[in-house]
């Protein structure tokens, strides 16, 4: 049997069990997905007993995605990005990659949504704003970042290629000509606020919401009100865990099985 598994803490909430036990079986795959609670002093022990302990592969969450690089040889992705969310133990060291980046890709190819050229505007600058600032970044965006602290939007700003960073106050004039608009904070996350007031929105806009609990955000439910197209936080985190099973076991992941479990949770 193959073992893979979700270290973080706390990793009760997660749906990435459902979504990656829905893909063996409908591959009729001898597998178990499992959940690792640890203490940031014991990762190092976690990680280098893993392949004695028969575990193929962890997805990593948080707090640990950037204490684990310590621990890992890292591609190119996660050395840029600074964080890892999926370790690889099938070769003599453990490969640690960060599928953030392919996840939001994929999420913005499925709903058929062009990057290259276009104006984006990332609220945040996070874990998951630095994965999505670079992402757009690479596909051919300009990147305006905006953090409520502007300091570490300005930081960030300094890595991303093509970007810039701005404080909240900036918002409303850059909203105007953006093209796409990511909340990579928690904001909204099981309460019904918006990190960005309605008047803002435009029909001319791609919102996308890293938050997926719940999937329609108030910020999602007015962004389609104003006739944009929305891009919920469920996607990003569908592809991920595709991009992470398809580094696990060379295989072509079943996209539609994992939607259904993802979302079927939500």
């Amino acid at each position: 049997m193959q073992i893979f598994g979700l270290l973080g803490n706390p990793v009760g909430h997660s749906l990435s069990p459902a979504m990656h036990h829905a893909a063996y079986s409908h591959l009729g795959m001898d597998a178990k997905y499992i959940t690792i609670e640890s203490e940031v002093s014991d990762l190092k022990e976690v990680i280098s007993s893993a392949p004695k302990n028969g575990i193929s592969g962890l997805n990593v969450t948080i707090p640990f995605k950037q204490d684990v690089l310590s621990y890992v040889q890292t591609d190119k992705i996660a050395k840029r990005i600074g964080a890892v969310n999926t370790i690889d133990f099938s070769g003599e060291n453990p490969i640690g990659y960060n599928t953030d980046v392919a996840g939001a890709r994929r999420s913005f190819e499925h709903h058929d949504v062009s990057i290259s050229g276009k104006n984006s505007v990332v609220l945040g600058a996070g874990g998951a704003g630095r994965a999505l600032a670079f992402m757009l970044s690479d596909e051919g965006s300009h990147v305006s970042i905006v953090n409520r602290t502007e300091n570490k939007a300005h930081s960030l700003s300094k890595s991303v290629p093509d970007s810039t960073g701005y404080g909240l106050s900036s918002l409303p004039n850059l909203l105007m000509d953006a093209d796409i608009l990511v909340n990579a904070t928690s904001v909204g996350m099981e309460t019904d606020i918006s990190p960005i007031p309605k008047t803002f929105l435009h029909s001319d806009l791609v919102v996308m919401d890293a938050v997926y609990r719940p999937l329609a955000t108030r910020l999602l439910r007015e962004a389609k009100e104003s006739g944009a197209t929305t891009i919920d936080g469920a996607w990003m985190l569908l592809y991920q865990g595709v991009e992470s099973f398809e580094i696990w076991t060379g295989r072509k992941a079943p996209a539609s099985i994992m939607n259904k479990a993802v979302r079927s949770q939500l």
